[in-house]
Formats: structure tokens, sequence, C-alpha cells
């Protein structure tokens, strides 16, 4: 390789155009491991760690785009139960997730964050973001954090991953607070309205993946506090009666041995969820409440007795068109906006909506807006 750039710098010399070697004087800081040759005229080709380094950064644009990453990965390694705790200090968003997959062993706890790191060789999953399984969502992930590790795990004993993020740089929504209520699309689909901000990230992964992942979203108190609780309630709890070493107990589990306060906010330390120990007697003295999944919650009107449950599964369309040929003609139809995007400097805020009747087919187009 070394041969190859003193080849090209010797022949863009001789042609009068910037060598390697001028082009990297001519930049400050690391430009030379990121450059891989120079193409003359200013061009120049990047190594692929640099190039998979700027694709991460435009794979992640918001603390909300973690979430959904996150929250994909927990469903990608087989979780059906996944705790979403979040908080924020000042200018810093810490997102921990939490689920009963697959887990992983000591040895990858780092190797997990580097890029094209996957467990789906043979597979990857396209679903309403797009495609997931090229190894570059954790990477991602890391590249746009201040701090990104995996703080609990083992082979089949679930994760637990702590994200930290400064919110000046990776930004958020700034209501964070607001739930999003259930409505009716053209054709009386169920749609989502509200701010697009974590919860409602949180509640659209909760619906679209209904059946196969059941998610909770709260602090760390509550996410703690209905971990005991969901433990507690297992058929099989005895077996947390004599624990000899809390590493091989599933990781959603361990909240459950804590004996006292100090024991239980050691065990959330380690789980990347931290709490005082008043905090912690508190949770022993069922003073903090568990939560509903988020899809319970949205699914029932909350303040009054005996609440309506919305029917989300109920099909009310005449003509059925299957998932994989719906997602085929919506990326069609985008593809073809890009006539309209063009001319009228248009641009589209997700993916094109499908809805079908018993007589129509209706596209809908959601074009982005300033906050």
């Amino acid at each position: 390789m070394a041969e190859d750039r003193t080849d090209i710098a010797s022949e863009g010399a001789s042609k009068g155009t910037p060598s390697l070697a001028d082009f990297v004087a001519s930049v400050s800081g690391d430009s030379a491991i990121r450059v891989e040759e120079s193409l003359g005229n200013g061009f120049v080709r990047l190594r692929v760690g640099e190039a998979e380094r700027r694709q991460a950064k435009h794979d992640i644009r918001c603390a909300e785009d973690v979430v959904i990453e996150m929250l994909r990965n927990s469903r990608d390694a087989g979780a059906h139960t996944i705790f979403v705790a979040t908080n924020r200090e000042g200018d810093e968003r810490s997102i921990v997730m939490i689920d009963d997959g697959s887990g992983l062993p000591d040895s990858m706890r780092k190797k997990i964050f580097d890029a094209r790191v996957t467990s789906k060789l043979d597979s990857v999953h396209m679903d309403r973001w797009g495609v997931h399984g090229r190894g570059m969502a954790l990477f991602s992930i890391r590249e746009n954090s201040k701090s990104s590790d995996v703080m609990a795990s083992g082979v089949g004993l679930g994760s637990s991953i702590r994200v930290v993020s400064d919110t000046t740089a990776l930004t958020e929504r700034k209501d964070q607070s607001t739930w999003p209520t259930i409505g009716r699309g053209d054709e009386g689909e169920p749609r989502l309205r509200g701010p697009k901000n974590i919860i409602r990230t949180s509640c659209e992964f909760a619906l679209e993946e209904r059946g196969v992942c059941e998610v909770f979203l709260g602090s760390a108190a509550e996410v703690l506090a209905t971990m005991r609780a969901l433990t507690n309630e297992s058929p099989d709890r005895s077996r947390l009666l004599f624990v000899d070493d809390i590493n091989a107990v599933r990781v959603i589990d361990r909240p459950a041995v804590a004996g006292d306060a100090h024991e239980l906010s050691s065990i959330a330390e380690s789980l990347g969820l931290y709490i005082s120990e008043r905090t912690a007697h508190r949770i022993l003295a069922g003073q903090i409440k568990p939560l509903r999944s988020v899809a319970n919650r949205l699914t029932h009107q909350g303040g009054t007795p005996g609440p309506r449950e919305i029917d989300l599964t109920r099909d009310r369309r005449g003509l059925r068109i299957s998932k994989d040929d719906t997602e085929e003609f919506a990326r069609i139809m985008e593809r073809d906006f890009s006539l309209l995007s063009e001319r009228y400097y248009l641009a589209l805020a997700g993916d094109p909506r499908i809805s079908v009747s018993h007589d129509k087919v209706v596209v809908t187009f959601d074009l982005e807006k300033e906050d």
C-alpha cells in the first residue's frame, strides 16, 4: 500500500495536480489516516473506516433515532419484554434499554459497537424503519453519543445497554412529556397523533411489534419497580430464593433478588439505572407503582371508570394487500415522488403511507416541516 501511495504522489506531481502528500500537508488533524488516495483536483478516496463513520453520523440524527435503533436491536435479539428508562439532566440525555433477549458473551461487550458487527449473517430485517441487520446500528449510536456501554449481559440472559448523549449535539424534540393519542386515518386505520418524541417513538414500535415485544417506558425507579413486580408474579419465582451468583440470573430478574435498599441500589447501578437508597426504599415499600406497557396505556382511555379498549387489531378493510407488496409499493411511490421534490424543493417526513379500503388505495405523503 505504501508503494501505491508513492506512485500516486509521483504521478500527481508530474501532472501538476495536488499529490497525496500535498493534500495531507494542506489540511490539519488526522486527515492522513482518513484518506486512502488523492484523485486530483481536490477529490480524494476515503478509507472504509472514515466512510463508515460519516454514514454513522448520518444514520442517527436525534435522540428518537437512538431509541428506535435500540428497540429494533432488542427485538432482533429475540426479546419479548423490553424496558426503556430515560432521563435528562441539563444537556445530558441517558437512555437505558433492558431486555430478555439472547444476550452477549463477555468477549462481545465492546466489539458489538464496532462497524459491521452483527449476529444476522444470513438475514436482515426489513420493517417500517428500513433495513436492520447491517451491523451499523450500535456503531452509529456510539459515533453520535458521549458514551455507550453494555452494562449487563450474558448468553441467554438478556442485556442492559446504556447510552448517554449531549442534547446540544444530538438534538431531541422539545416536548418529551406528552403521550400520543390514537386517532383514525382516512380509511379508519389507527394512527398516533402527537409530538414525535421518545414516548411516541416507543409507542409506534410497540404497536408495530405487538404480539412480538412488550415495551415499558418510564424513569429508572419506575422501570425497577416494574421489573420486580413482573418477576415476582412469574410462576417460577422460587428459583430466585437462593442465588449464589447474580450474574447467572436473567438481567430483567436481577432487581427482584435484592433483599434490602442497599442491595437494590447496587443492582440498579450495575444495570445502568442510578437511584438513591431512599428511592430504593420507596420501591421496596411499594410506593412506586409498576408501569403499564405502552401499548396497554395507549389502548385504554384514562381518567374514567371502566376504560374502553380500542381494538387495534380489528380489520376494517375489504381489500387486503400483503405487507410485502405494500412495502414494495411504498418504495416505488417514494422513488417517483422525486419528480415533485426536485421541481418544488420538497422533502418527505417519512415513508409514504398506504391506506387500503374496499374500493380505493390511498397514498399519503407527509412533507417535512420545520419545528
